[in-house]
């Protein structure tokens, strides 16, 4: 091979190397640049021409009175969702525009009133009902109109004011900083005190504050989920290796790979070579001792925080996990706005969920909150106004900042249907009744009418002997007490905008 032109042009003058470089092959760069732009853009038409063949529907959830079910339920509910996950091929993905549909948990509260939603695709809306109704048999479903329609899509207005956000890890980038958990609901329950209080839901200050809304008055809990599969155990090792301070593999290109098949090679020859002269082993395998001994003397001398971090980690990586995005918006009429109760409070109630030594929730001052500092603060805070809550009508998981993992337990933490025992909200929309199957005995149109009288009148004893029956259940019924039916709590008519049954 004549290398004498390669020679020769590294020989000429610095600034001619450069001249020949850019002339020669600088084309290329902005050639891939166009190549990946042409291909986001083809890709982000055929998926809003695969989103617009979509249709989703709103399910208003009546959770059933007296519900004592705890968080781990919604955890389980959660897994079983995640059967909604698919791998479109290249086809589908570069032709169809085929991405992952997914799901919005939401909580609602409207001059008062609270209800828990579910938006889900058509196509998954089985999955969802049968998710519910297996861990909450008594619940009620019914499909409702979108309640984001009631108010503005942009700012400034005349009538209404809002304030909006995202809430974002504070341990974010890199990714694998995401497998640090947050505080979840297994760290609210306490071995003291009644039985009633070993819980305390952490759901009940998110209630008693939209409980606390008057009209004209909305807040706005969205949580996004994308079911992924994810890499939980690289993620976790990768954290775990930043604990303890192991420098990460870098990863290797195919020319580095085959020097490194050469040099093992070569090791290996010398092993044999070595091992028939008895000359012992390369200095290879006491390099491999070495690194296990300090392996195991680090493992031996962690800290009680780090033992803590990493047990963590693992519990998290063990679950399921998803793709999220969580979103809040405060929005009401100028006249009765009260920025001060509303964001702080639900800030105040994320908070709850936030530890020093592991992961936090914030919101996302940077990017998405609905303020601004400095110069031209006006014009920027209508914009990300108009922003946030354009995505959050839409429940665009593409909008704002990138999605972030998190497990089923830590989701059921943040969202789900509060514990009637330990939270009390008498505005929180409920099923009106328990179902129950009609009585074996029921009589029928063919049945004696004499006989269905001498049923009701006596029974029969083990000795043969007709005695009085007890009074039904029916007649009981129709015997009120004047006390309880005086003190019985009458709600007021709920809003008309409100979703639910």
């Amino acid at each position: 091979m004549n290398l004498t032109p390669l020679i020769n042009f590294f020989y000429l003058p610095a600034d001619e190397i450069v001249w020949r470089l850019v002339f020669y092959y600088g084309w290329m760069i902005p050639a891939i640049m166009f190549l990946k732009g042409s291909l986001m853009v083809w890709l982000s038409w055929r998926r809003r021409l695969f989103f617009s063949k979509q249709h989703f529907t709103l399910l208003a959830i009546d959770i059933p009175r007296g519900n004592e079910q705890t968080p781990k339920a919604l955890e389980n509910m959660l897994a079983y969702l995640a059967g909604a996950h698919s791998n479109p091929n290249l086809i589908e993905t570069y032709w169809e525009g085929k991405c992952q549909l997914g799901f919005s948990l939401e909580v609602v509260g409207i001059d008062g009133y609270i209800q828990f939603l579910v938006r889900t695709p058509d196509s998954f809306r089985n999955l969802v009902e049968t998710a519910i109704y297996a861990q909450y048999p008594d619940a009620e479903i019914a499909e409702v109109e979108d309640y984001v329609d009631t108010v503005p899509d942009n700012f400034p207005n005349p009538d209404f004011d809002m304030w909006g956000a995202e809430f974002v890890p504070v341990a974010m980038n890199p990714p694998y900083k995401q497998a640090l958990p947050i505080k979840t609901y297994k760290d609210f329950e306490y071995d003291y005190g009644r039985p009633e209080y070993h819980f305390k839901d952490p759901m009940a200050s998110l209630m008693d504050l939209m409980s606390s809304l008057k009209p004209g008055e909305q807040i706005w809990y969205q949580i996004l989920l994308i079911p992924t599969v994810a890499d939980w155990p690289a993620l976790g090792q990768e954290a775990i290796n930043n604990i303890l301070g192991n420098k990460p593999k870098s990863k290797e290109t195919i020319i580095e790979k085959f020097f490194d098949g050469i040099l093992n090679l070569i090791s290996q020859i010398g092993d044999f070579v070595g091992g028939i002269f008895g000359l012992g082993g390369t200095s290879s395998q006491t390099s491999d001792k070495k690194e296990e001994k300090e392996d195991q003397f680090k493992m031996m001398n962690l800290l009680p925080i780090q033992k803590k971090q990493i047990e963590a980690i693992q519990d998290k990586v063990s679950k399921i996990g998803y793709l999220v995005k969580i979103r809040m918006i405060y929005v009401a009429r100028r006249e009765v706005m009260n920025k001060a109760k509303a964001v702080n409070g639900f800030v105040g109630f994320i908070k709850q969920f936030n530890t020093s030594d592991l992961n936090s929730l914030k919101p996302d001052s940077k990017v998405t909150q609905t303020s601004a500092d400095y110069f031209n603060r006006l014009n920027i805070i209508n914009s990300r106004k108009n922003k946030i809550m354009q995505a959050y009508k839409a429940r665009d998981d593409s909008a704002g900042r990138s999605p972030w993992y998190l497990s089923v337990e830590e989701i059921a933490t943040l969202w789900h249907f509060p514990i009637e025992s330990v939270v009390k909200a008498p505005l929180l929309q409920k099923a009106s009744s328990k179902k129950m199957e009609p009585p074996m005995a029921l009589p029928t149109e063919e049945t004696n009418e004499e006989e269905i009288e001498l049923d009701q009148l006596f029974t029969l004893d083990s000795e043969d002997e007709l005695t009085p029956a007890e009074p039904s259940e029916n007649s009981k019924s129709k015997e009120v007490n004047t006390d309880e039916r005086d003190n019985t709590f009458h709600q007021a008519p709920p809003p008309s905008n409100l979703p639910g049954i």
